[in-house]
């Protein structure tokens, strides 16, 4: 809401945003058209809300792989924008129905702030979904290491309900604090000030992990698994670790020890963000593909 469709609406295009707002209890931004739907909405009433949407629409561009099952029968031309974790099959199987983007074709980027404070040592911080695939348990087990040296963790993002109960339990003891889902700009303003950001889900698809690239906009080190190795060994900016709890551990005090090299990783890396990954830097390009495929210059687009 805050990146492509902002750039969609400062260009001049009418768009319809269909998504679960009161859900997430977000509020959408002026001059955008909302249709609410629930959170885990059925194939049925997913269908409907986007034919709903799709009224005079140029467009359709759909971030999540299972509202391709959703599709009305009547449609503009179709763009599956891929940000999650996706098998080769699936990304094949859509090629040959839609257009596809994927961070190979409109790089990832984030909103990079002009002078972020500099980087602590008493927190880490995680943004993003919680499950049990993307390493939950191992995430409350390094919780439990870092808290005898007076870190925390903090994680910001939604969870499965299979795992809820875990991190309830958790931040009831203490070992963590769980914010559940927050916007992404204010998610962005809660991470800075941490000693690092965690990114260390597998790597399943091409390219760096939009978080990895918001914590260095917000001025933090990273520590990563091996998708992000060659941004954050290249700009030296962080830390590369498999996704083993000691691994992450020793990471993590290694950075708290040694606070010049953490001012160091913070520094470059937020120079980075704002030389290459600065969102209004890549609004162009995207709106020009959008209008594209519309076969447009101005009017109507429905995400």
């Amino acid at each position: 809401m805050h990146r492509q469709i902002r750039a969609l609406l400062d260009a001049g295009h009418e768009v319809t945003y269909v998504a679960p707002f009161t859900y997430f209890n977000v509020t959408p931004v002026v001059g955008l058209t909302a249709i609410d739907v629930g959170r885990n909405a059925a194939i049925g009433r997913a269908r409907a809300a986007l034919r709903r949407g799709l009224k005079d629409a140029d467009l359709l561009i759909v971030h999540e792989r299972r509202l391709l099952r959703a599709l009305p029968y009547r449609r503009p031309p179709v763009v599956w924008d891929v940000r999650e974790d996706v098998q080769d099959r699936h990304l094949a199987k859509a090629r040959r129905r839609h257009r596809v983007i994927t961070p190979a074709d409109v790089p990832e980027a984030t909103l990079v702030s002009s002078s972020p404070p500099p980087p602590g040592d008493t927190r880490v911080v995680h943004i993003g979904r919680l499950s049990p695939e993307r390493g939950v348990a191992e995430l409350i087990g390094l919780a439990e290491r870092l808290a005898p040296h007076g870190i925390r963790l903090d994680l910001i993002g939604p969870a499965g309900r299979e795992v809820r109960p875990m991190l309830r339990d958790a931040q009831r003891v203490g070992l963590l604090d769980w914010f559940g889902y927050v916007p992404n700009r204010h998610a962005l303003r809660m991470a800075e000030g941490a000693l690092a950001g965690l990114s260390l889900a597998a790597p399943t698809i091409e390219g760096v992990p939009t978080k990895v690239l918001d914590y260095l906009g917000r001025g933090l080190p990273v520590i990563s698994t091996a998708q992000a190795a060659s941004l954050v060994e290249g700009v030296e900016c962080g830390l590369v670790v498999p996704f083993d709890v000691d691994a992450v551990v020793d990471a993590v005090l290694d950075l708290k020890e040694d606070p010049r090299r953490r001012l160091a990783m913070a520094a470059k890396g937020h120079a980075e963000a704002r030389l290459r990954h600065h969102w209004p830097d890549h609004a162009p390009a995207f709106v020009a593909k959008a209008e594209t495929w519309a076969g447009l210059t101005a009017h109507a687009l429905a995400v």
